[in-house]
């Protein structure tokens, strides 16, 4: 009997996801200008960036990355416990916590890292993580990697998230959920999950990485929207690279937990820090998405205008109040047909298929920014009217308004 060949194997799973129009391609950005992209020699206005506040390209950002890698170089140069831990990192974790009312922060190299690095080092064997059914992968993940008891709740189901803690008083427990999802765009129900876990001697843990800059006072994010303090969630991560335009991540909480993950979330102890100079970029980031509230004011006007203009076009979107707001079509190979009708009319908004999204809800995941001009919006808004009359399709989502 000879041992299955892995390539071969992989190779399979490879056609059998061509066969389902799954297959998802890698393009080269040739250019970025704002909201604008070019791929494949043509210019697209885009539709799909995590850029909330307009952050990425802002004069100040590359001032501060250019003045810092002038003093600090390119690399950190070694992990944060080794040497690799400089002045600016320093710095932003401190103006992180500040932001999120935490009593510290630690950063990480992606929120993909910190997630596994924290839900590791917090939970084992014997313990309970609770879930929504639509978290991000990397938290499902770090509960697999923990070696401890998965249960996921339906969808923003807080009495979902009770039964599947009953029973289980004798078990550590911690509920993670997304604060903003980042498929469908819609909040969580912090308030009812803190309390739930208040009730229930449960952990809670939120990863805000689509929320924090967009969301609350300041910013400050979804935990902060909900009236939520670090004793209610004691557990925050969010990510840079998105409303503030950097890349990277951070956890921020008491000092026991961050003072402990420093020891024991292997993501953060075994890597190379972050590039100072990024952490210099993301430092002025903070301080302009705090300052700048009109920043998040145009972003909301602009995500009433596009769903105001959906509703009077007759398209079906979910509930979001976020800058995510999706388009439902359903079938993934109409979805990649769509996709490719607003590129072919000057417009960038991928199609998002299945596994990152369940079977059957392929979608337009249409993203705004504050670069984003209304005429913008009302064009893209148009657009997706004409191609979805044009190819038959009629997306259902939980209501147009």
């Amino acid at each position: 009997m000879s041992r299955p060949d892995l390539l071969e194997r992989i190779a399979a799973a490879q056609a059998d996801l061509a066969r389902d129009h799954l297959v998802r391609r890698l393009r080269t950005v040739g250019a970025a200008d704002g909201p604008w992209l070019t791929l494949d020699g043509r210019r697209l206005l885009s539709f799909a960036s995590n850029d909330y506040l307009g952050l990425a390209q802002h004069p100040a950002l590359r001032e501060a990355l250019t003045a810092a890698a002038a003093q600090w170089g390119v690399g950190a140069t070694a992990a944060h416990l080794l040497g690799g831990h400089r002045a600016p990192h320093a710095e932003l974790e401190a103006a992180l916590a500040a932001w999120t009312g935490r009593e510290k922060a630690l950063l990480f190299s992606t929120g993909y890292m910190a997630n596994l690095g924290v839900l590791d080092a917090l939970l084992g064997e014997g313990d309970l993580c609770v879930q929504d059914r639509l978290n991000h992968a990397c938290l499902i993940d770090g509960a697999r990697l923990a070696g401890c008891e998965l249960k996921r709740y339906p969808h923003a189901d807080a009495d979902g998230a009770a039964r599947q803690l009953a029973g289980t008083a004798d078990a550590a427990a911690l509920l993670a959920s997304d604060g903003v999802f980042s498929m469908d765009g819609d909040v969580a129900p912090l308030a009812a999950l803190a309390a739930l876990c208040k009730r229930e001697g449960a952990t809670l843990m939120v990863d805000d990485a689509h929320g924090l800059g967009v969301l609350g006072p300041d910013g400050a994010g979804s935990l902060a929207a909900a009236g939520l303090t670090q004793a209610d969630a004691p557990v925050l991560m969010a990510t840079l690279g998105k409303a503030l335009g950097v890349a990277g991540a951070f956890v921020a909480g008491p000092a026991v937990l961050i003072d402990a993950l420093a020891q024991f979330a292997r993501t953060h102890v075994y890597t190379t820090a972050t590039p100072p100079a990024l952490a210099a970029a993301t430092l002025r980031a903070v301080a302009i998405a705090r300052a700048e509230g009109e920043r998040r004011e145009r972003l909301m006007r602009l995500i009433a205008l596009f769903r105001d203009g959906a509703r009077a076009h007759g398209l079906a979107l979910l509930d979001s109040p976020t800058p995510i707001q999706p388009v439902l079509v359903g079938d993934s190979g109409a979805a990649l047909a769509a996709a490719a009708a607003l590129e072919a009319a000057g417009f960038y908004v991928p199609a998002i298929r299945p596994p990152t999204v369940p079977q059957g809800k392929a979608r337009l995941r249409v993203t705004l920014s504050a670069a984003h001009a209304p005429s913008d919006v009302e064009r893209l808004l148009d657009a997706l009217a004409a191609v979805l009359k044009a190819t038959s399709l009629a997306p259902a989502g939980r209501g147009s308004g």
